[in-house]
């Protein structure tokens, strides 16, 4: 087939970590953060393209196509995008667009897809920004009765209620890959909830979800496929105890892009995870639920932590999955593929496969 990869790419700039050579001191991460990276590497804390994909995640997306024997050709989800789609006309997309700007970005290119009649992988435009808005996420969610942590979303300080209980976890409503998660979203105390809510309306000019933190393990669960033929990946566990001493137990920007690096790669991720045979079922069974609840399709990665009585939480949905190609990374949706014997290209035409067959049934 004739096929389009649509994408948003990484400046040159925003290739996280490219400039340290040097792996981490085994201890004093939160001195060796402070006073190396943030003094000596401050354009990194700019988190603005973190959910774009790097030049080498697109070229080997576009190289596992081609093995599969397609015709690729590149459109960035630019400007100029509707009018490349409309006159390439491509017989199907490959989509992987992040969108340039707003809280419906991830919404654009789908968006022009559906106009155009051209099919494409993964969920619709209106599957994709509610995933995106996490609040709307979270109330199909407790309409369904699929278990997710209690919230309320704030822009000021001053209609947080004072008696509240902690702790709270804060992180900006519309944003995705860690971004604006740091180790200050746990918070404690009415001081440090107002303190994250201004930083997220400073930074981000969105307002804060705050929910209430559940304190358990966490898992990531890749999923492929579609209605009731869809597939569950090997469940990745997120082994927290890796996080360096001092820092909150949460996959945060700091870990994620700071600690957890081809050079000095935390031994964070288990899978299959390490888990009781029934919890392993319920995780599944929460995701599959969710899955079906928003209607996603084709493909998606659903984050998972345990509330206090191990029950397991929908925690974020990822109906755009990151797909690091490099095993040295680490990037769950593929170690997820790898676990079951498909290398990247097989995982990408899987991804292709499935959304061809949904759109020819």
């Amino acid at each position: 087939m004739r096929v389009a990869l649509t994408f948003n790419i990484k400046k040159e700039n925003e290739n996280i970590l490219s400039a340290v050579q040097e792996p981490f001191p085994k201890k004093d991460y939160r001195k060796y953060l402070n006073e190396n990276l943030i003094q000596n590497y401050p354009d990194r804390l700019d988190d603005t393209f973190a959910e774009w994909d790097s030049e080498e995640t697109i070229n080997a997306v576009k190289s596992a196509l081609e093995a599969g024997g397609h015709n690729v050709m590149l459109i960035e989800a630019d400007r100029e995008a509707y009018d490349k789609l409309k006159v390439i006309n491509p017989e199907f997309v490959f989509n992987v667009a992040e969108g340039l700007s707003g809280s419906s970005r991830e919404s654009q290119i789908p968006s022009m897809l559906e106009m155009l009649n051209i099919p494409f992988t993964g969920s619709d435009s209106i599957t994709i920004g509610i995933c995106h808005d996490k609040s709307r996420c979270k109330e199909i969610l407790s309409y369904y009765n699929i278990p997710n942590s209690k919230f309320f979303i704030t822009d000021a300080i001053h209609k947080v209620d004072d008696k509240i209980t902690f702790p709270k976890f804060v992180k900006p409503l519309h944003e995705g890959s860690s971004k604006g998660i740091y180790n200050s979203s746990v918070v404690n105390n009415c001081a440090e909830l107002r303190n994250e809510i201004i930083r997220i309306k400073e930074c981000y000019n969105q307002p804060s979800i705050v929910e209430d933190f559940l304190e358990g393990k966490e898992f990531t669960v890749a999923m492929l496929g579609n209605g009731d033929e869809v597939k569950v990946l090997p469940i990745v566990e997120i082994n927290l105890d890796t996080v360096p001493e001092g820092f909150n137990k949460i996959y945060s920007y700091e870990v994620k892009w700071f600690f957890d690096t081809r050079e000095n790669k935390l031994d964070i991720f288990k899978c299959p995870a390490e888990v009781e045979p029934d919890l392993y079922r319920k995780i599944e069974k929460v995701c599959k639920d969710a899955y079906k609840a928003l209607r996603i399709r084709d493909w998606a990665r659903i984050d998972v932590r345990l509330d206090k009585n191990n029950i397991p939480n929908i925690v974020e949905i990822n109906p755009l999955p990151g797909i690091l190609p490099d095993p040295a990374d680490n990037s769950c949706y593929p170690k997820a593929a790898r676990e079951i014997g498909l290398n990247y290209v097989d995982m990408i035409n899987a991804v292709l496969n499935e959304a061809v067959i949904r759109t020819r049934i």
